[in-house]
């Protein structure tokens, strides 16, 4: 008895993997990045909106896929990110009001991701990839 539909099969199943590895892909890495990217400003410390206002997001393709990158474009933004947050709630000499505001922390980027996004950033990448 011959088997049918192997044509279709295999059409199909080419069709699901080019869309897995093209647009589901862009897809799910922009909701990734937005959700870590969302959970980061919380904590982002703020004297003024220049910090969370510069933050930016990227898709990149590679020869591997793609890699997506979230950062900031102002200047101080590496510095601030890796301060210590010794000042954190302490007043500024210029009274400008304080140091690292009550929801700033130390290593926010980092944190938006892997800490206060990781379960979201999860849900996102399993509901993408559903099939």
């Amino acid at each position: 008895m011959p088997v049918k539909g192997i044509k279709r099969i295999q059409m199909n199943t080419h069709r699901v993997l080019s869309d897995i590895a093209g647009i589901r892909t862009e897809k799910v890495l922009y909701l990734v990045m937005n959700a870590g990217a969302n959970h980061a400003a919380v904590i982002t410390p703020v004297k003024s909106s220049t910090l969370i206002n510069s933050q930016y997001k990227k898709l990149e393709p590679i020869p591997s896929g793609m890699i997506g990158r979230v950062g900031y474009t102002a200047n101080y933004a590496a510095a601030v990110n890796a301060a210590k947050g010794k000042l954190k709630g302490k007043p500024r000499p210029d009274g400008s009001g304080n140091y690292w505001d009550p929801n700033g922390e130390p290593d926010f980027l980092r944190k938006g991701f892997e800490r206060d996004g990781l379960n979201e950033i999860k849900a996102i990448i399993r509901q993408g990839y559903k099939v």
